[in-house]
């Protein structure tokens, strides 16, 4: 997930997959039409990813992705990138963090103040 990449827990001599949510308004597409840069999200932490490729149908802002690849200077350079349509399709690490991100905004929200 990206809060166990931000936690270093990835590791930095191989390649390794990564999963989330697309961010919203992060996709940006170079001049050269194959490079993508978005970010990747567990909702409590965040990663930049750089592809190059053509990315699936699926692939949109807001869509459950899993890529493969590897760090470099805190991007994550992919070399593939999947996409499914079910909204039920996520890595049950992920789903389990942005589960927990969730649950703690929602604790914040409710805290009486102080």
């Amino acid at each position: 997930t990206p809060s166990q990449v931000a936690s270093n827990e990835a590791p930095r001599d191989r390649a390794f997959r990564i999963g989330g949510l697309v961010e919203a308004g992060s996709v940006v597409r170079e001049k050269d039409a194959l490079t993508v840069r978005f970010r990747v999200t567990d909702t409590a932490r965040t990663i930049p990813v750089v592809y190059t490729g053509i990315l699936p149908d699926l692939f949109r802002e807001g869509q459950s992705i899993i890529a493969t690849g590897r760090l470099d200077n805190g991007r994550f350079i992919a070399r593939e990138v999947l996409a499914k349509h079910d909204e039920n399709y996520m890595p049950r690490e992920v789903a389990d963090a942005i589960a927990k991100a969730k649950a703690a905004r929602l604790r914040e929200a409710t805290a009486p103040a102080q």
